[in-house]
């Protein structure tokens, strides 16, 4: 499966909705965005990065995740940082540890709108993980604006909006259906027809929520 990036305009919030119960610990939550720190910094420094399973556990299961990165005009991020990358896996392709490392560098290296990130950049990037959920079928009244991201599909065409989306442009629900059918190319009413409806949940969470030691 290819990776998915986001527009800026879709881009994901580290200040998104949180899910009801949070699933991973702060022990977690730092591993992970570790692990997506020294992905990048592996590629800059042109060293390997290490197979081996991180710690603490409970880290690979296969799950879906996107990765943004912000750049920070200063090393403290005083000033606002402007997105500099997103890439991302829907489906739970490989187990999570190894899918934040992926997107990370392809956020940092691959994503077609930005220039590479460079040595000097590395240490004034803010990331943001947004780890989804299992997809589920769900009935379009069931759509919960800001608790479910969506992913549509009919035939090879596919859209996916996070759950932050809809809350960032004050969009109702039929609204955020529509528009997951215009990022996958459909009709706006597709939802309504013979597309298939998917829903997930996402857990997001960044550097400065969890004060990751460099």
């Amino acid at each position: 499966m290819s990776k998915l990036s986001e527009k800026p305009s879709e881009n994901l919030i580290a200040y998104g909705p949180a899910p009801l119960s949070p699933e991973f610990s702060l022990e977690q939550r730092r591993a992970l965005l570790r692990i997506a720190h020294g992905a990048i910094l592996s590629v800059l420094e042109g060293q390997p990065f290490p197979n081996a399973l991180p710690s603490p556990p409970g880290l690979s299961e296969p799950r879906g995740v996107f990765t943004t990165l912000y750049l920070y005009s200063d090393l403290h991020g005083n000033l606002p940082g402007e997105l500099r990358g997103c890439v991302g896996y829907a489906l739970p392709i490989v187990p999570l540890y190894r899918a934040v490392a992926e997107t990370a560098r392809a956020a940092a290296f691959e994503d077609s709108r930005f220039l590479p990130v460079t040595q000097e950049e590395a240490p004034k990037l803010e990331i943001s993980l947004s780890v989804l959920s299992r997809l589920f079928p769900i009935h379009p009244e069931k759509v919960e604006v800001g608790r479910h991201g969506l992913l549509i599909s009919h035939g090879a065409r596919r859209g996916l909006l996070l759950p932050q989306v809809p809350v960032e442009h004050g969009w109702d629900r039929e609204t955020f259906l529509e528009q997951t059918c215009r990022k996958a190319g459909l009709p706006l009413d597709a939802w309504r027809k013979n597309a298939t409806l998917e829903a997930f949940t996402a857990e997001v969470f960044s550097d400065g929520d969890v004060q990751v030691a460099s």
